[in-house]
C-alpha cells in the first residue's frame, strides 16, 4: 500500500489549518512527486471553512484524529485466501512452499470464512484413521484426482462427492467381498480377482494403483456398474496413507469466534491480542470486510510510523493524538514555538506573521511554482480568515500583499468574498453547542496550568449573540470534561475590532482582571481592541501566570 506524507494541522482545525494543509501538500507533490503527500485535518470543519471548500469546490481532507500507528502502517503479508474445497494435502504443500503456518479460507467474494493451521492439518492427518473420513467430509473427486496425482480410466467424477468408506482390497476375492459395501471407495492392486471383487460388490469407485493396466473387459463391466476408476502412479500402500489427505480444509477449519484486525486497529491492540494466544498469523480485513493478508508479530516489530508535516501549529496538545509514536518531518506555523521533541532534526520554518498560509504563499513563489486559481482561493481565505481581514494586531504587510495578489489569482473580489466568508462562518444555526465550541480552540500551558482559548470571528452582531448563547452555558462542562484549570472563549467583532470574552473556571475572572484591568459584567468582559488570540490573548495571559507563580 502507498503510504503518503500525512500534512495535517491541528485539532478543531480553522480555516488556516486546513487550507495550509491542501496547498503545502499541493505544492510538496510538484517539487517531490517522489514522496507525494496527502492533506488530512485532525477535526471537524468550521462552517467558515466548509463554505471556503463548497466556494472553490475543493474536496475535505481525510480525518486523521489518532496518527498512532494502525495495522495498515506494518507490512501486512500479502498471503492469498484459499478456497474451502482446498485438499488437506494441497493445504500443507502450500504452507510448506509458503513458509505459512497459516491459511485463510475465503469465498469467491474474498469474504473470510475461516482459518487453518498446521497444527490443523498434523492433527487432521494423525486422525485420518477413520475410514468414514472423506464421507464425513464430503470430500470431491477431483480431490481424489489431485493428490493421487491420478487418471479417470472410467466414469465422470464432474460434482461428484464421496459417499462411502475407504477400503483396501487385499488378500482373497472372498475376503475382499466380505469387507465391501455398496458406495464404498477399494483401492486394488492389479490383481484381476480382486478388481473383479470390488465391481461385483458394487463399489463406487476403485483406484487402481502403481498405474496398473485395466483390462478392457474389467472396462466394461466398470461402465456397466457406474463404477469410477481411477489410476494413479503410487502403489497401494502409499495410496492407502495419502488418500485420507483428500479431505477439503473447511472441514477442519476454525470458524467461530476468529481473531481479525482490521487495517484501522491500534497497533498497540494487536499486539495486546497477539500476547494473550498462541497463534502466529492473523488474518488482516479491509474497510469492506474482505481478506488481503495476514500479519504476525514480526511485521508489528517492522511497523512504519506515519510520516507527518504539521502546519499552522507546533504544539503535542494542538497535535493530533498520537503524535508521540509517528514520525514528524516538517513544521510550518507561525505560533511561538511550544513543546514539541522529533526523534531527529526536522525543517521547522516559523515566521512572524499572520497567517500560515502567508508562509505557503512565500515558498510557492520561492520554489517559482505557479499558483492556480483554486490554490490561490484558499490561501487567501486563510488570510483573510487569520487576519481578520487586516484588522488583526498579528497581520503584517506581507500578509496583506499576498491576499491581495492571491485575490487577483483566484479571480475574487477581496472585500465582497471576505464579507460572505465571515457572515457564513459566523452563522451557527442548526448547531450544537459543542459544534461552535470546537470550531476553533486550542489548549496551552504555562507552568503547571493548563487552559484553553477558542475563538469565534463574527460580521453580523446577531450570529455572535447566538454563538455567545450557545457556547456560555457549555464552558462548565467543557471545563470539566478536558480537566483543564480555566477555559476562555473569544467573541470577536470583525467590524468594530473587539472581543467579548466568557470564561470558566476557579479564578478566571479574577485572572482576566488582572490581566486586561476591565470589569467583568455578568461573565463577560468587554476586550475593545483585543482581536488576536496569538499576539494578544495568550502572551497577555501567559505572562500574568507566570507572575502568580513567582
Amino acid at each position: 500500500m502507498e503510504k503518503k506524507i500525512k500534512v495535517i494541522g491541528h485539532r478543531n482545525p480553522d480555516t488556516d489549518s486546513i487550507c495550509a494543509a491542501i496547498t503545502y501538500s499541493n505544492l510538496k507533490n510538484l517539487i517531490d512527486p517522489e514522496h507525494p503527500c496527502k492533506p488530512c485535518r485532525a477535526g471537524l470543519l468550521n462552517r467558515e471553512t466548509e463554505f471556503v471548500l463548497n466556494y472553490f469546490k475543493v474536496p475535505v481532507p481525510q480525518l486523521y484524529t489518532d496518527v498512532s500507528p494502525h495495522i495498515r502502517d506494518v507490512d501486512i503479508r500479502p498471503a492469498a485466501g484459499v478456497d474451502g474445497e482446498t485438499s488437506l494435502r494441497r493445504a500443507w504443500m502450500t504452507m510448506r512452499d509458503q513458509e505459512l503456518d497459516t491459511l485463510c479460507i475465503v469465498d469467491e467474494n474474498q469474504v473470510l470464512q475461516g482459518v487453518i493451521t498446521v497444527k490443523d492439518v498434523a492433527t487432521a492427518n494423525m486422525n485420518g484413521v477413520d475410514p468414514h473420513t472423506l464421507e464425513q467430509a464430503g470430500t470431491s473427486y477431483q480431490n481424489l484426482l489431485d493428490i493421487l496425482d491420478g487418471t479417470v480410466l472410467v466414469g465422470d467424477i464432474t460434482g461428484k462427492r464421496v459417499e462411502g468408506r475407504v477400503v483396501i482390497g487385499a488378500g482373497s476375492a472372498e475376503l475382499i467381498e466380505r469387507s465391501i459395501s455398496p458406495g464404498d471407495i477399494v483401492i486394488v492392486s492389479n490383481r484381476a480377482e480382486s478388481q473383479l471383487a470390488a465391481l461385483e460388490m458394487d463399489a463406487a469407485c476403485m483406484i487402481v494403483g502403481s498405474s496398473s493396466k485395466l483390462s478392457r473387459t474389467m472396462q466394461m463391466l466398470a461402465e456397466e456398474k457406474g463404477c469410477i476408476v481411477i489410476s494413479t502412479p503410487n502403489n497401494t500402500y502409499i495410496t492407502g496413507q495419502i488418500l485420507s489427505q483428500a479431505a477439503p480444509i473447511r472441514h477442519y477449519m476454525t470458524s467461530g469466534k476468529l481473531l481479525t484486525f482490521g487495517l484501522h486497529t491500534p497497533v498497540e491492540e494487536a499486539t495486546r491480542v497477539m500476547a494473550s494466544v498462541r497463534f502466529r498469523y492473523f488474518p488482516v480485513l479491509d474497510d469492506d470486510g474482505r481478506y488481503i493478508g495476514v500479519v504476525s508479530r514480526r511485521n508489528l516489530l517492522n511497523l512504519h510510523k506515519k510520516q507527518l508535516i504539521l502546519v499552522d501549529h507546533n504544539e503535542k496538545s494542538q497535535a493530533a493524538e498520537g503524535i508521540d509514536e509517528a514520525e514528524v518531518l516538517e513544521i510550518i506555523d507561525h505560533h511561538r514555538i511550544g513543546a514539541m521533541e522529533t526523534d531527529g532534526p526536522v525543517y521547522f520554518r516559523n515566521v512572524p506573521v499572520g497567517c500560515t498560509c502567508t508562509i505557503v504563499y512565500q515558498m510557492y513563489l520561492e520554489y517559482d511554482v505557479e499558483i492556480n486559481p483554486t490554490m490561490a482561493g484558499l490561501m487567501l481565505s486563510a488570510i483573510l480568515s487569520d487576519t481578520l481581514m487586516f484588522r488583526s494586531p498579528t497581520c503584517t504587510p506581507a500578509d496583506e500583499r499576498a491576499a491581495r495578489k492571491l485575490a487577483e489569482l483566484a479571480g475574487v473580489d477581496l472585500e465582497t468574498y471576505a464579507d460572505d466568508m465571515f457572515t457564513h462562518g459566523g452563522d451557527v444555526t442548526g448547531k450544537t453547542a459543542a459544534e461552535v465550541f470546537s470550531g476553533d480552540y486550542k489548549i496551552f500551558t504555562s507552568g503547571d496550568v493548563r487552559f484553553g482559548v477558542g475563538q469565534g470571528s463574527y460580521m453580523m452582531e446577531k450570529n455572535r449573540k447566538a454563538a455567545q448563547g450557545l457556547v456560555g452555558p457549555y464552558l462548565p462542562q467543557a471545563l470539566e470534561k478536558q480537566g483543564l484549570d480555566y477555559i476562555f472563549y473569544m467573541f470577536t467583532d470583525v467590524r468594530n475590532s473587539s472581543t467579548e470574552l466568557l470564561m470558566a473556571g476557579a479564578g478566571a475572572e479574577e485572572l482576566i482582571t488582572k490581566t486586561f484591568d476591565v470589569e467583568i459584567v455578568d461573565g463577560v468582559a468587554t476586550l475593545p481592541g483585543v482581536v488576536s488570540r496569538k499576539k494578544q490573548m495568550i502572551p497577555a495571559l501567559i505572562k500574568t501566570i507566570k507572575l502568580d507563580q513567582e
